[in-house]
């Protein structure tokens, strides 16, 4: 059975580089980076709103398409909010996939300091997209309340699985994860 899988985390927890390794090993596996997906609306930044839904549209129909097709999807993505977890969730029912949800953990203050580094040097113009849109929402110090938020979260979904990824361990995390993938 297809799933779909969220890696929820604050930015810059690793979300997409645990992605990016998963379909690395796994053919035909959608990595949905809504990220990304955004970045190829032009001037988006005029409208974030409109392209943040927008975007979330899009990514509903390709997960879609891939899940009804029987391959998995993952979707890293910084969720403080339920309705696109909501979302997710009620597209797995409608067309029978699995729905996992695992979520990035870390000491607040690492996750500040690996953003500020990525801040200096994005890999991908994407994430200099998100961090032009984190600047205007209130910069790094934004973070905290995010993380605040992205735990709210987590605590009404019980059934999230957790991953406490620390600066460096990046092998140690995606062996988490595909320890979490194993269990669904």
């Amino acid at each position: 059975m297809a799933r779909l899988v969220l890696i929820n985390g604050a930015p810059a927890s690793g979300k997409s580089t645990l992605a990016r390794m998963y379909i690395d090993e796994h053919p035909l596996v959608l990595a949905l980076d809504l990220d990304v997906v955004r970045a190829m609306l032009g001037r988006w930044l005029d409208d974030p709103i409109e392209a943040g839904l927008t975007t979330r549209r899009m990514a509903l129909e390709m997960a879609r398409v891939q899940l009804k097709a029987g391959r998995d999807v993952l979707v890293p993505q910084f969720l403080g909010r339920l309705d696109f977890v909501l979302a997710l969730d009620q597209l797995c029912g409608e067309v029978g996939a699995d729905f996992v949800e695992v979520v990035l953990l870390s000491d607040p203050q690492d996750v500040a300091d690996r953003f500020a580094r990525r801040s200096d040097a994005p890999e991908t113009s994407a994430h200099r997209d998100a961090q032009a849109l984190q600047a205007r929402s209130g910069g790094a110090g934004e973070l905290s309340a995010m993380y605040d938020r992205l735990l709210d979260v987590v605590a009404s979904r019980p059934r999230t699985r957790t991953i406490t990824t620390v600066d460096g361990e990046v092998a140690r995390a995606y062996r988490d994860l595909l320890a979490h993938l194993d269990e669904s």
